[in-house]
């Protein structure tokens, strides 16, 4: 077992899982569920936040709160995909940024609040960036919700402690308009989805009363979520890759919702384009990997063409939704 395999322990674990499951959880809930002591989870929550190794963050869920999102793949000439990785990585409409093996593709998710920051960004700002040779954009058609807390080699909990972690559920009642107090909400739970409601009060210039409500409506109402940010390789998964797959239309969903199910695949969504299914895996090696393929995926017969793209290097985990400066601005 390598050091980084040895940074998480089982209580470690234990504690990941139950962010993943609710972000927001109070310290004393899940130290009552993990039959532990408040102190003992919020010292372990200190460390692993402070040593740079675990952040939650609480982001718009763009189909819900009208964002325009699409999933990028750029081709780069030799030598320029760790400058456009980064470039990217700074702005503050992308949530994730890849650089896939081969070293000359970048992938990324863009969130834009208007048309017209969307369409700049992909009509003129990255194709008249010298180093970039093609662009293709996938729109986000629908998320595939994963299991509750049982990716990332986090599966400690029993269904019991599950159950009791679980948040309300979610409602379904259309898209939610926001404001620029819920913006301001955003910026600061982009940051840390655990802040405090004093912080959110004063961001948003609303009593904590208010803001408490708010965060709880928009959470119920399927705008906002709450995820963790961790790198695979301390919980022993040392292989990413990206997925690509065509499948049956009339399959499409059936197929979107298995592939939700593995413990493998944390991000799984329908998107338009030939290849309309999107996923994330994550394995331990190539060897788990190779399993994955053939017997994960292998077994799902609707599935007709996938491309596999391993990361290479991840540049951007998660990402804000803030006003702040863009880049690949024209000259």
């Amino acid at each position: 077992m390598t050091d980084d395999e040895q940074t998480f322990d089982p209580l470690d674990r234990q504690l990941v899982q139950a962010l993943m499951i609710d972000g927001r959880a109070a310290f004393s809930r899940i130290a009552a569920v993990l039959g532990t002591t408040d102190q003992t989870v919020i010292r372990r929550y200190r460390r692993l936040r402070g040593a740079g190794l675990l952040r939650v963050l609480g982001l718009p869920v763009g189909d819900r709160v009208g964002l325009y999102e699409s999933r990028l793949r750029i081709q780069c000439v030799p030598g320029a995909a760790v400058a456009i990785a980064e470039a990217l990585a700074r702005r503050p409409d992308t949530g994730w940024v890849k650089i896939f093996s081969g070293g000359t593709e970048v992938g990324c998710l863009v969130s834009s609040r208007t048309r017209e920051d969307h369409e700049a960004l992909l009509l003129r700002k990255l194709p008249r960036t010298q180093q970039v040779t093609g662009v293709a954009a996938q729109t986000m058609l629908h998320r595939y919700a994963t299991g509750p807390g049982r990716w990332f080699g986090t599966d400690g909990l029993t269904d019991e402690q599950i159950a009791a972690l679980e948040p309300a559920p979610v409602s379904d009642d259309g898209a939610v308009r926001l404001d620029d107090s819920d913006y301001a909400l955003l910026a600061v739970l982009g940051r840390d989805g655990r802040a405090g409601y004093p912080e959110l009060a004063r961001a948003a210039g609303r009593s904590e009363s208010t803001v408490r409500r708010r965060v709880e409506h928009l959470r119920g109402s399927g705008a906002l979520a709450f995820d963790v940010e961790i790198h695979p390789v301390h919980l022993g998964y040392g292989m990413e890759a990206g997925l690509s797959a065509t499948v049956v239309p009339s399959e499409l969903a059936a197929v979107g919702r298995a592939l939700a199910g593995h413990p493998q695949v944390p991000f799984v969504a329908a998107v338009t384009g030939a290849a309309n299914l999107a996923a994330t895996v994550l394995c331990r090696d190539q060897r788990d990997l190779y399993r994955y393929m053939t017997e994960g995926i292998g077994a799902l017969t609707a599935v007709h063409r996938l491309e596999v793209l391993p990361v290479l290097r991840q540049v951007k985990r998660a990402g804000l939704l803030s006003d702040g400066s863009r880049l690949f601005d024209a000259p």
